[in-house]
């Protein structure tokens, strides 16, 4: 059976969007990195076909920050299907805004850290 892990043909793909993080991406990567939580992420780890922002895999957790783009029409359905196919493998979705990391980063962390007790 194949892996749906970082497969091969989004290797350059996840590259790039490490190497152009956002702002809001390197805020909250400073504040998971190196097992900080008390466990293990991953960024711009793919599953399948997407590639998220930030993935657990001990807790089975996705981290996903939404930029504007995130609240148009077509934007919003795609992030649905996303959101369904990682619920579909028991992965447990977090979506924060880029305002929430900017303007209230302890409420993001006390919301991840919940999670984490939780799955």
């Amino acid at each position: 059976m194949d892996t749906i892990h970082n497969i091969k043909k989004l290797f350059y793909r996840r590259k790039e969007l490490i190497n152009n993080a956002t702002p809001q991406e390197i805020l909250l990567w400073n504040k998971l990195k190196n097992s900080q939580l008390g466990v293990k992420f991953r960024r711009q780890h793919s599953i399948g076909g997407y590639i998220t922002d930030f993935y657990c895999p001990l807790k089975k957790i996705v981290i996903e920050i939404d930029g504007s783009q995130h609240f148009e029409k077509e934007n919003m359905e795609y992030d649905k299907i996303r959101s369904e196919y990682f619920e579909g493998l028991d992965i447990k979705v977090l979506r924060f805004t880029n305002a929430e990391i900017n303007t209230n980063m302890d409420g993001v962390l006390l919301k991840i850290l919940s999670e984490l007790k939780t799955q």
